[in-house]
């Protein structure tokens, strides 16, 4: 037991020494200076208990914290936790060793939902820029427009055609990237034998059993149920049985 806590050490230590820094401004509360204490200590149930504590407030962190609280559930044997804060700090930090490490988690416990290529790292890149990429679009287009009024306020003259057709074209991306870029909302299942159901009712036709730690996509929500997929088929399992990935 002791050998396997040493290689699930060495392992965060890795990630703590080669993954980027926090850009993010840390409190040196008296909370986290406690809890990163404990966490040296080896105490990880007590420091995460800070650390979630920390975290559920709201108050700024590090996202080390998150990966410090991924350890602490993996050295506890809990797989689904370790997963829900790695996929934080991804979120906060994409990074391909933390990618890699919760895909090799994953197929160590037999999760399914967990394949990652090289489209969803670039998803997920352009997902954290989103709104800057689209607040520059806009500026442009305002800009643009801005120009179009002053050429034909003092001259008299629209642009030619192919100007604007370019301009309607640059409009028509804009509002695809608003509607049709989106990245989609994906969970966890948070439970053991969790019902996965035909329709949203109790009443359904029972498709299967799912056990924690499978990562589902939700594809929209009814009253108490989310809508996914399982097994190339249309299914619904409860809310309170997944736990949403942000």
């Amino acid at each position: 037991m002791a050998n396997y806590s040493n290689r699930i050490y060495l392992i965060f230590l890795i990630l703590f020494t080669f993954i980027p820094q926090s850009v993010y401004s840390q409190e040196n509360s008296l909370d986290l200076k406690k809890a990163d204490s404990l966490f040296q200590q080896y105490q990880y149930r007590q420091s995460f208990e800070i650390y979630r504590k920390i975290l559920q407030n709201g108050e700024k962190y590090s996202p080390q914290m998150l990966l410090k609280m991924a350890y602490t559930q993996e050295a506890q044997g809990n797989f689904t936790a370790t997963i829900y804060y790695l996929h934080l700090y991804y979120n906060k930090r994409p990074s391909r060793a933390v990618l890699k490490k919760m895909e090799d988690l994953a197929q160590q416990q037999h999760f399914l939902g967990y394949e990652y290529s090289d489209f969803e790292f670039l998803q997920t890149q352009l997902q954290k820029h989103y709104f800057l990429i689209l607040q520059s679009m806009l500026m442009l287009a305002v800009a643009l427009l801005t120009i179009m009024f002053f050429v034909y306020y003092h001259k008299k003259i629209l642009p030619g055609n192919p100007a604007r057709l370019l301009f309607v074209g640059y409009l028509v991306f804009i509002g695809l990237y608003i509607n049709v870029f989106h990245f989609g909302r994906k969970g966890i299942i948070r439970q053991n034998e969790v019902a996965i159901m035909a329709a949203p009712a109790a009443g359904a036709p029972w498709l299967a059993t799912a056990t924690e730690g499978h990562r589902i996509e939700i594809k929209g929500e009814r009253d108490i149920w989310y809508e996914t997929e399982w097994n190339g088929q249309r299914a619904f399992i409860r809310k309170k049985n997944v736990l949403e990935l942000p």
